[in-house]
């Protein structure tokens, strides 16, 4: 097992629009929030890196008003110092696995466009996972996933029960049309054991072993909450 050491790699997108559509997009804020609350109450220390490094696009619908007030999130909004961490992060080339307990996947549709494109991404988390870290993500968090082949030449999902923002979910947002593919497909033809919360929209955590996924906003302080107790 990896020597311990009290930090946490947090992982987000650079992209800030769709390529089909005019919408913006970006991080979900409270899919960052609600984790690095509960982390940092644990003890951890955390780094936010991005695939480009720099300034972190907020995808707006998570800066809505009725969405900001859930779990303190407007509380780090209006935090100048923890806000400043998002306009210079290191990028995902620069950081090492070694220096890490585990890593943790946010999501917002940005990450459909940058995070499965990214070799420096599906490389360091192979490497966490190969020894012995902890991989983790929420919403479409999992996109991260989609690339990454372990040393055995199979994908890292392969046989593993995963969650992750659904397909009925996207209906929803209203996002069917812009999305580049569906995660829950995605997910599934890699050989994943895809499931689900019954409502869309629920809180739902889904643990294998060293793999935690979330599959929407609501599950991000519950992926935090089952990492701190896996790493102890």
């Amino acid at each position: 097992m990896a020597a311990k050491t009290n930090r946490i790699l947090i992982i987000v997108t650079s992209v800030g629009e769709y390529e089909k559509v005019g919408y913006r997009t970006g991080l979900w804020l409270g899919e960052l929030t609600h984790f690095y609350d509960v982390a940092e109450q644990a003890g951890y220390e955390l780094t936010i890196a991005s695939i480009d490094g720099g300034h972190v696009p907020l995808d707006p619908e998570s800066l809505a008003h009725d969405v900001l007030g859930e779990l303190g999130t407007d509380k780090r909004y209006a935090d100048r110092k923890f806000m400043d961490k998002l306009e210079n992060t290191v990028s995902v080339a620069e950081v090492k696995a070694e220096d890490y307990d585990a890593i943790y996947l946010t999501g917002g549709h940005g990450v459909m466009f940058d995070f499965h494109q990214s070799q420096a991404l599906e490389t360091l988390i192979a490497r966490f996972y190969e020894t012995g870290r902890l991989v983790s993500a929420v919403c479409h968090g999992p996109c991260g996933l989609l690339e990454v082949t372990l040393s055995n030449g199979e994908p890292l999902v392969k046989g593993k029960d995963v969650t992750g923002f659904s397909w009925p979910e996207e209906e929803l947002a209203q996002r069917a049309d812009a999305v580049p593919y569906s995660l829950q497909d995605g997910l599934k033809k890699l050989g994943a054991s895809y499931s689900t919360a019954e409502k869309p929209f629920d809180s739902y955590v889904v643990e294998d072993g060293r793999l935690i996924t979330g599959q929407n906003p609501a599950s991000a302080k519950a992926v935090a909450d089952a990492v701190v107790k896996h790493l102890g």
